[in-house]
């Protein structure tokens, strides 16, 4: 199956990154390639593009469709959260701009042996990266009725999470549930009629909250998002397109953090943490798909992209290396 990614937000990312021609970019969420695609053609043979992705399909497909700029992009099969890490590697301090679409791909949604779509009966799969051992059926098979009940109603916001887990662990214990449309039924079979009846498919948020799980996108979006943010040059970007308000409210609030970092009591006259800001939010509030690009790619209507900029305070850097001269 050919790998198919429509990139969200593509003109409204691509503009607040402001590209540099000579700059330094990444795209810790390559897919298809359609955002570094355009970074790239605005690139000079100076500029440098690093691709990341952990799905061995989107490397393939990107390093396709980015061949005419094979002089100034390194991609790289490996997860956003490993980014600073593998950029040392390649002698790279830091960046103008990162771009992060997260989620899952079209393609990995429409191709039912990836296991991510409850609209087709295949293996229970749901991993982006193929090489990690944990699987849709060990959490499925393997998770107690508590904890699957945690992790529908966390990272699905099912309001019959107990239901499902109840009914996921009895079917389970006559047989294992190793395929989607056998985990569909159940869930289907666990929500009440009335609620079949309304708009979504019943398994939707279940399937979701189980692939969240399995590649554990909440915990590495909330561990890799400051180490982003300092690997910003000053003045540089970072913009993030979610897809569900888990993602956006994490996202929201780290940025947030970052532009008043201060925890000292509002009561306080003066700042005594010594917390500095490491920049400014951009987004006020978040940028939304226009009515046309919905329209056009209807998975696109929960996608919000919020960016913040880096500023370095070199005032502070000033600051301390007078001190220290004054000590000496």
């Amino acid at each position: 199956m050919e790998f198919r990614h429509i990139s969200v937000l593509l003109e409204e990312s691509i503009e607040q990154l402001r590209i540099k021609p000579d700059g330094i970019y990444a795209d810790g969420t390559l897919g298809g390639g359609g955002h570094s695609f355009e970074i790239c053609s605005r690139l000079s043979a100076k500029g440098r593009l690093f691709g990341f992705d952990a799905d061995e399909d989107a490397i393939a497909a990107a390093s396709k469709r980015l061949e005419k700029f094979s002089d100034r992009t390194t991609i790289i099969r490996s997860n956003f959260s490993n980014m600073a890490e593998e950029l040392a590697q390649r002698g790279v301090a830091g960046v103008d701009g990162i771009i992060l679409d997260l989620g899952v791909s079209s393609y990995q949604l429409d191709d039912p042996a990836r296991g991510f779509t409850y609209r087709a009966d295949a293996p229970l799969d749901m991993r982006m990266d193929r090489r990690s051992p944990r699987t849709a059926a060990d959490v499925v098979n393997t998770c107690s009725e508590e904890e699957l009940a945690r992790i529908i109603w966390d990272y699905g916001e099912e309001r019959y999470a107990r239901r499902i887990a109840g009914r996921i662990c009895t079917q389970r214990l006559k047989k294992p549930i190793e395929t989607t449309g056998e985990l569909a039924e159940i869930i289907k079979s666990a929500v009440p009629a009335k609620e079949k009846a309304k708009t979504g498919h019943p398994a939707k948020k279940t399937f979701q909250a189980i692939r969240i799980e399995v590649n554990d996108e909440l915990g590495v979006l909330e561990r890799s998002l400051d180490d982003m943010i300092g690997l910003l040059n000053d003045g540089g970007r970072i913009c993030v397109i979610t897809f569900h308000s888990l993602e956006d409210r994490i996202v929201k609030n780290i940025f947030r953090k970052n532009e008043k970092p201060c925890t000292c009591p509002p009561s306080f006259p003066v700042c005594v943490c010594g917390k500095k800001s490491r920049g400014r939010v951009v987004t006020g509030k978040p940028i939304i798909p226009s009515g046309e690009e919905v329209r056009e790619n209807i998975r696109s209507h929960s996608a919000k992209l919020r960016v913040f900029e880096r500023k370095i305070d070199e005032s502070a850097h000033l600051k301390i290396r007078h001190t220290v001269r004054d000590g000496e």
